[in-house]
């Protein structure tokens, strides 16, 4: 999506989109949440804090999923990291 595009969507100037882009100004909170449902996509992603782009809810979970994260959290860092890599490895 272009700058003038998303600027419209939003309701602000391009500039002001430019802006955002290169840290000269903060995003609101209600310009982050606008931005999450223009994209669908999680704030998280939206804020380059994760790389997971959904927005899971619990909701949607089965309870073998929750488990499963439940599980990953009580491991520890290297584990998880292991964890990750054998998961990746099996998706190829």
């Amino acid at each position: 999506m272009t700058q003038l595009r998303l600027s419209l969507e939003l309701g602000v100037t391009q500039e002001t989109i430019s802006a955002y882009e290169t840290g000269k100004h903060n995003i609101s909170m209600k310009t982050l949440i606008q931005m999450s449902e223009i994209f669908n996509a999680s704030l998280d992603y939206i804020m380059a804090r994760s790389n997971s782009r959904e927005n899971i809810r619990k909701s949607d979970l089965t309870v073998q999923e929750i488990e499963i994260i439940s599980g990953f959290r009580n491991l520890s860092h290297i584990k998880q990291e292991k964890l990750i890599s054998y998961l990746e490895g099996l998706r190829s």
